[in-house]
């Protein structure tokens, strides 16, 4: 099978998988889609190597995260370093990020964290703005747009110096340029983290815009250090929550916001809300910004940052419109 994107990546046999991990000696991690182990090329460098459970048909989303990230080159995507296909054996190697993921960081299973663990506000800052660097840069720098259909904590990796690289692209669907609009036949991502269009087409049509969705959710995990539903999904209709995230929005109170020691990292805090919950995770696509547009919010001062239109935060089974006067009267910035 000739996939395009291949000929870009190294092709390694199962043997070269077994030996640069030790026969499989250090797990990572471990998902639904098999397994992740640390392992070393003959070079001496580090990598990761994701290791695919059995696919079935024709491995679509193997190939497609291969044929994906093999058109990238920025400092905030992971580096594909090659792929092993061989009968049923299917592999991915990575660079190896020595912080792991962002979740470690921001909520562990009791959803509390060691002083240690903790970021500072500034790391945070730079992490979120890092990421969206790497959207932008996945929308509006490749040849061709990559759409990330699984932004969140768990998907993106730290370096040691917690430079953030997106990885993860097996969800992702790749369009030609002059695309904004894509036909997808069901939702594709996490259910805390997608976006309400591909549920409900009748809101909007799914575009980039739709992993600007997921970005907010994850900035406002970034920001609360916990994550924002806890709850198990049975239906659709229960998987668009932002009205939970404003109930809960109490700031220095009940949200939980802690280490702010300054004005300085007050504005941080403070520039991350509200570019998350009041802009990204809008209900209707089209009043969400654009990455670039991130990208510009990030980097003014919180003086200049505008406030949308009557914005509304709703879910299929309930709509809690809020006005910007509402958000500010429940916060301690008022």
């Amino acid at each position: 099978m000739k996939i395009e994107g291949l000929a870009s990546s190294r092709r390694y046999t199962y043997k070269d998988i077994k030996r640069m991990t030790n026969s499989f000696g250090e797990k990572l991690g471990q998902g639904a889609y098999g397994c992740v182990y640390k392992g070393k090329l003959q070079d001496g460098q580090l990598v990761v190597v994701k290791l695919l459970k059995k696919l079935k048909g024709n491995a679509e989303e193997f190939f497609n995260e291969v044929a994906s990230i093999s058109r990238t080159s920025h400092v905030n995507v992971v580096s594909l370093l090659g792929f092993c296909f061989e009968g049923s054996k299917r592999a991915l190697i990575y660079e190896f990020m020595p912080n792991g993921s962002l979740e470690n960081f921001i909520f562990n299973r009791s959803d509390t964290l060691e002083v240690d663990q903790q970021l500072s506000w500034d790391t945070l800052y730079k992490i979120s703005l890092g990421i969206a660097h790497g959207l932008e840069y996945l929308h509006r720098g490749c040849n061709t747009r990559i759409l990330h259909f699984d932004i969140k904590p768990h998907n993106i990796l730290l370096d040691r110096n917690y430079c953030p690289k997106i990885s993860d692209f097996g969800l992702a669907k790749i369009c030609p340029r002059e695309e904004s609009i894509v036909s997808m036949l069901g939702a594709r991502g996490t259910p805390r983290y997608i976006a309400p269009e591909l549920i409900m087409r009748n809101i909007g049509g799914v575009s980039h815009k739709s992993y600007v969705h997921s970005y907010g959710i994850m900035v406002l995990e970034m920001v609360g250090r916990r994550k924002n539903i806890e709850v198990t999904v049975d239906h659709t209709s229960k998987i668009y929550f932002p009205h939970w995230v404003h109930q809960r929005l109490k700031l220095q109170e009940e949200f939980g916001l802690c280490g702010i020691t300054n004005e300085e990292e007050e504005g941080i805090a403070k520039k991350m809300i509200v570019i998350s919950l009041w802009w990204c995770i809008q209900i209707d696509p089209r009043g969400r910004p654009s990455m670039t547009q991130v990208v510009e919010m990030l980097k003014g001062s919180v003086e200049a940052l505008q406030v949308p239109p009557k914005p509304t935060f709703s879910s299929p089974s309930r709509s809690l419109a809020v006005s910007p006067g509402e958000i500010s009267s429940n916060s301690s910035w008022g």
